[in-house]
């Protein structure tokens, strides 16, 4: 057996015991094999995480973004364009809480991972976890690093949720978001509720189907 962070005790076979009603919504640990960790990564090392996560083969996925960098030199101020992350401090992780939790405790560059907690989940101390479909539809845009994609915070959203819609067509055929309005223009997000939302510069109204 190993114990996780949260004081519960794994078995060999994936179960945690005394903790499983208080793990997100995969009561088994590694039950559900679509689940996604976001994770939080302290001190912006989520590149670095990220490269020894490939290295071990583990899925992950970090929302990339360029953004203008100003630098000074020879007392010059430069502006380049650079691929950064879109959230700092972000990763999302496809594995089983045991896994992740063995490797925090066993590998340098990964312990400095941090679980994220759903405060709105019943129970205390629960781990957010992302459904597999729900992930898969989130980084069919945000995996997007053109103009065609706008990351949003909670000051860029005006009024409430709209419709829930899926594009059929384009680019993006097969996403779903919701209409919500954006700078004076409704467009389609896409959100992974108190982690991330992202929106789509552009859909004809003719591609939009209500669900």
């Amino acid at each position: 057996m190993m114990e996780t962070e949260e004081g519960g005790r794994l078995r060999s076979d994936g179960r945690c015991l005394g903790t499983e009603a208080r793990i997100g919504r995969d009561t088994t640990m590694c039950g559900d094999p679509n689940l996604w960790f976001p994770m939080r990564v302290t001190y912006a090392r989520e590149m670095k995480v990220k490269a020894e996560l490939d290295r071990l083969g583990i899925e992950n996925f970090v929302p990339m973004t360029y953004r203008i960098v100003e630098s000074r030199k020879q007392g010059e101020v430069e502006s380049r364009r650079v691929l950064v992350p879109a959230i700092n401090n972000l990763i999302f992780i496809h594995s089983c809480q045991e896994r992740i939790s063995e490797l925090k405790a066993k590998n340098e560059l990964l312990e400095p991972l941090r679980y994220m907690m759903d405060h709105t989940a019943g129970e205390a101390h629960t781990i957010m976890t992302v459904p597999g479909r729900q992930m898969e539809n989130f980084m069919r845009v945000a995996s997007k690093t053109d103009d065609s994609v706008m990351w949003l915070d909670d000051e860029t959203i005006v009024g409430k949720e709209g419709k829930r819609v899926e594009i059929m067509g384009g680019a993006f055929e097969g996403v779903t978001g919701v209409i919500r309005r954006i700078k004076r223009c409704k467009r389609v997000c896409v959100e992974i509720e108190g982690i991330a939302s992202v929106a789509i510069a552009y859909v004809p109204a003719t591609l939009l189907k209500e669900v």
